[in-house]
């Protein structure tokens, strides 16, 4: 059984996929092309915002991000404790200092309360200034962005969506990545909409915002590729990725809808038993993984090594607190300032199921099966 079966994917969209990619390399089209002009157009449509600039990882999409609104060093960005380290760690490269946030013990996502307390902590020790808050739709379940939005509002600060996980996720009848001065969101094989290696988009709807990324993604270039205006990066998408990316995303929607089948029957098997993924009224989850959390970290062993026994694949996401990494430790701003009870336990309890929209019901029928037979 995989974990997330991408071979099955890729029988069904295998004739559009392989044409794609054989039109790339027969016409030698590996920088740039028309696959890439076309992801663009078709995602920005898709997610609802006026421009998408492709380039090659998650990362570097956040990293872009923060240099197109020119944060520095005396600069703050909040955080969810709970998240990949993607999130935080192109802000620390460029000196700007992270203060991490507690999540909600539900959704897992960043806790609007606690965010607005470590806003004013940063404000009352008067060194470091709040800039930008990135809001991760974990896990694909969308965060509270119009709370969030709300306080970025009262503190003039930018509002970032790490969209990472949640291509084709909905808040509120609008799209994932659709909001925020900016949204982020990666190409990784296991996302929702992923490639066949690394890539990444930022979405804006402001024009000259578009136009300083397109630059920096190029060497900062100006009108060409030797006229370079500004400090830039070498964060092009490949034309190949482009081209396996169109079909998938031609079956993105569809995808979702198979994915919400799949959440439904673990959720109908496991509520009461485990603590379920909890999607707020107004949302709808790409659910770009599927974990639940045990009661403790010895329930969770041994559901992992019954699961394992039965040759059913797990894996712990993620199995540490950003505060707890060792690189954020002796940050200025105290990044891990206050307590993190709601990230500390997700950290020691979350498992991870196996979880595609091509998981069959016999696979997952026999997930179930195991699972309850370890409770019981």
């Amino acid at each position: 059984m995989e974990f997330i079966n991408l071979k099955r994917q890729y029988e069904r969209l295998k004739t559009q996929i392989d044409k794609n990619i054989r039109e790339v390399i027969t016409q030698s089209a590996f920088i740039g092309g028309r696959f890439i002009n076309e992801l663009e157009e078709k995602l920005a449509a898709y997610v609802g915002r006026k421009h998408c600039i492709s380039c090659d990882n998650g990362t570097t999409a956040l990293q872009l991000a923060y240099m197109a609104y020119g944060l520095g060093e005396r600069d703050v960005v909040f955080c969810p404790d709970m998240t990949f380290i993607a999130s935080a760690e192109p802000a620390y490269m460029l000196g700007i200092q992270v203060v991490f946030c507690d999540i909600k013990p539900d959704t897992y996502n960043l806790d609007p309360g606690h965010l607005e307390k470590q806003i004013l902590r940063v404000l009352s020790e008067g060194k470091y200034v709040p800039k930008a808050v990135v809001a991760v739709d974990f896990l694909g379940n969308p965060a509270d962005m119009e709370q969030i939005a709300d306080i970025c509002k009262k503190y003039n600060m930018i509002l970032i969506e790490d969209a990472a996980q949640s291509m084709s996720a909905e808040y509120k009848g609008k799209k994932c990545g659709s909001f925020g001065e900016i949204s982020c969101t990666s190409f990784f094989p296991s996302k929702p909409l992923g490639g066949y290696g690394d890539g990444g988009a930022c979405f804006t709807d402001d024009d000259e915002v578009a136009e300083v990324i397109r630059s920096m993604k190029v060497h900062g270039k100006g009108k060409d590729k030797y006229d370079n205006v500004r400090v830039g990066l070498n964060a092009r998408l490949d034309h190949i990725q482009a081209a396996v990316l169109l079909p998938k995303l031609s079956v993105l929607e569809e995808e979702l809808e198979l994915r919400q089948a799949v959440a439904k029957r673990y959720d109908e098997a496991f509520r009461g038993k485990l603590q379920i993924p909890y999607i707020e009224a107004c949302g709808k989850s790409s659910y770009a993984q599927y974990c639940v959390l045990t009661k403790s970290e010895e329930q969770r062993s041994r559901l992992i090594q019954g699961l394992k026994e039965n040759d059913i694949p797990s894996l712990i996401y993620y199995p540490k607190c950003m505060h707890e990494q060792k690189v954020f430790r002796y940050m200025e701003a105290g990044g891990a300032y206050g307590g993190f009870p709601n990230a500390e336990r997700y950290a020691v309890c979350n498992l991870g199921l196996p979880f595609s929209p091509y998981l069959t019901k016999e696979e997952q029928e026999k997930v179930i099966r195991t699972v309850l037979h370890i409770f019981s």
